[in-house]
């Protein structure tokens, strides 16, 4: 399945705009799925989050619908890497005991998202249409 730019731009945007609701508003439940304590300083930590996590919220969403740019591409290369290192993060937090299963699916999205970006990339440039 190819998906375009616009459609993984607004299934992030969508995406980025919920975690960082729940990151604000409920941060325990998700720190509970991850088996992760919910301490003072992880609700700190975890509303800050919410706010990082509008940003590429609003990034997307104002690039669905952007030509190819050296801009585009560099919004989604940035956040190709952001997600890979997430989930070899997440990966990595899991095997030494650090969070529960819980963060496995985290991991999974941010890994089909980051591939997600590079195949829109792909396509973008089979299309003679890349820019940069």
């Amino acid at each position: 399945m190819q998906l375009s730019t616009h459609t993984l731009s607004t299934f992030t945007s969508i995406l980025c705009f919920l975690l960082a609701l729940v990151w604000g508003s409920f941060p325990e439940v998700l720190l509970a799925i991850w088996s992760i304590g919910y301490l003072e300083g992880t609700s700190v930590v975890a509303r800050r989050s919410a706010v990082l996590f509008m940003v590429p919220g609003v990034m997307f969403y104002l690039l669905r619908n952007a030509p190819p740019t050296v801009a585009r591409s560099a919004l989604s290369n940035g956040f190709t890497v952001g997600c890979v290192g997430l989930a070899a993060l997440g990966f990595a937090e899991w095997l030494t005991g650090h969070s529960g299963p819980g963060i496995l699916p985290a991991v999974l999205v941010e890994f089909a998202l980051g591939l997600g970006f590079v195949q829109a990339r792909r396509v973008t440039v089979e299309r003679g249409e890349a820019v940069g």
